[in-house]
């Protein structure tokens, strides 16, 4: 087993400590929901919403505004990866390097990894890939050209199904395509977002890379499950998903564990709270007051999720479309208690 604490994680030349990174979730983690997370600290590498690469190039064949994806990303701060996705190398190429040219960006990863019908059998992208790996080895050595010397990464699932396990075969590609360190979700794409990950089957990938990092992905939501994953099983950083989006702290209390330091406890209900809004008026500074609270919907129902009361305020929050609704379902519905009843 590695040694613990962990070391920081390299990729590349990129330097990321502490090891555990934010993933890429659609309609998610945007400007807003990074601010966020920074300000509480402990995410080594904070990631965007996935890209899709043949949008952005029309945009800017067409002289449109770049994607609302791409908010804040030239002017925040670094470390900062940017997820892109599409099934053509040349595309894939030629965003990357407008990635790493213009914006400057810390990371370019490919997402082989959404189980979305919409990316997988509309488009032939995401983990609908994981079936093809010649292509998948074109698409990270095109992008690999174009973006040096940023680093590539690539993210993966364990197979398309329980009968399609091909994650080692495909660790090897993503190596000699010369991708600079693999994240791989312990669930294939079948699964989606049920069951348990296979933090086993992650586990045993590292085996099948000679130097690249090996980054594991499913069911942390919790500081002890991190110590964990790092404790019982062969990878070298983490990745953080659906468990911080209403818990943008999440990231500050694993590091402290890491460290051997005391977890901070939970920010109390005022607080989380405070939190929420402020992040809504981030929202809102950006998108407008109409576009705004509609987008925070969602973001709010995570904030409330596992607290006493969480459906019926997600009730009332989904419905709002101003502001003054957004506070009054705020003041009056929003959970005052920490765990839910069964």
């Amino acid at each position: 087993m590695p040694s613990f604490p962990p070391p920081p994680l390299r990729i590349g030349d990129l330097v990321v400590d502490p090891p555990i990174l934010q993933a890429p979730m659609a309609g998610f983690t945007n400007a807003a929901f990074r601010h966020i997370v920074r300000q509480f600290g402990g995410a080594g590498l904070l990631a965007t919403e996935m890209v899709n690469a043949r949008g952005f190039v029309w945009l800017d064949e067409n002289d449109a505004e770049h994607p609302d994806r791409l908010w804040g990303v030239a002017d925040e701060p670094r470390p900062l990866a940017v997820q892109i996705w599409d099934n053509d190398p040349e595309t894939m190429a030629k965003v990357g390097r407008r990635l790493t040219e213009e914006y400057k960006v810390s990371v370019v990863d490919i997402n082989f990894g959404c189980p979305v019908r919409q990316v997988t059998e509309k488009a032939h992208s995401g983990s609908y890939l994981l079936r093809e790996p010649n292509r998948m080895s074109a698409i990270i050595s095109q992008l690999v050209k174009a973006c040096t010397p940023t680093p590539v990464t690539a993210k993966i699932r364990l197979g398309c199904s329980r009968t399609q396990i091909n994650c080692n075969e495909i660790a090897r590609v993503v190596e000699e395509a010369g991708a600079a360190a693999l994240t791989v979700h312990g669930r294939t794409a079948a699964d989606m977002f049920t069951g348990n990950a296979d933090w086993d089957r992650i586990s045993e990938i590292k085996a099948h890379l000679k130097h690249i990092p090996l980054i594991g992905n499913g069911d942390l939501d919790s500081a002890e499950k991190v110590v964990a994953a790092f404790k019982n099983y062969n990878v070298d950083g983490v990745m953080i998903a659906r468990a911080c989006l209403g818990r943008p702290w999440l990231f500050a209390q694993a590091a402290a564990a890491l460290r051997g330091e005391p977890v901070p406890p939970e920010p109390t209900i005022a607080q989380q709270r405070d939190v929420m809004i402020d992040h809504y008026q981030l929202v809102v500074d950006r998108f407008g007051e109409d576009k705004g609270t509609v987008l925070m919907r969602k973001y709010a129902c995570c904030y409330a999720q596992g607290k006493r009361g969480a459906r019926f305020f997600r009730t009332h929050v989904a419905k709002v479309s101003t502001a003054e609704e957004f506070y009054n379902v705020v003041d009056e519905y929003f959970p005052n208690a920490e765990v839910a009843t069964t």
